[in-house]
């Protein structure tokens, strides 16, 4: 007989609320698959890493807006490809430290990608419009100018 349970299985873990108790164990129950507010109503199709029950804890509502805070603070926008580096590298953190699930992390970094894929078609649909602020272009293989052979009588 298998002693593990359904719910042990690295399939499953993912599934499970994200709760931990003070002991250090994490709840047992499977997400709810959609974010409840303090109020007990749900907000259309957020998705949650608690259950139902630890959804509604006011500690569990801050990490999810701290870890938004952690991921946007101080940036403006993702027009170049810096804040988007800067972005990345906040969600490599978060996933170090175990603050953010690996799905998540994987479908924002996604977004990051088709942004960064973005920003590119951005500046040369601008460079189109102005070809003052082109880039300069440097053609490397010039051919060389024909020389006339000197005369040797001279």
């Amino acid at each position: 007989m298998n002693t593990k349970s359904a719910n042990s299985s690295p399939a499953n873990v993912s599934l499970r609320c994200q709760h931990r108790f003070a002991k250090g164990s994490r709840c047992r129950l499977p997400t709810s698959g959609r974010q409840v507010p303090a109020n007990g109503s749900f907000a259309g199709n957020q998705v949650s890493a608690f259950c139902h029950r630890h959804a509604k804890l006011l500690e569990n509502q801050r990490a999810t807006a701290d870890l938004a805070a952690a991921l946007t603070d101080g940036l403006a926008g993702f027009t170049s490809a810096a804040p988007i580096n800067n972005f990345l590298s906040r969600l490599l953190l978060l996933l170090a430290q175990d603050r953010i699930c690996a799905r998540r992390a994987a479908v924002l970094a996604y977004i990051t990608n088709q942004l960064l894929r973005t920003v590119s078609v951005m500046e040369q649909e601008a460079a189109a419009k102005n070809p003052k602020n082109a880039p300069v272009k440097i053609i490397w293989d010039i051919p060389r100018p024909a020389h006339e052979p000197k005369d040797p009588a001279s």
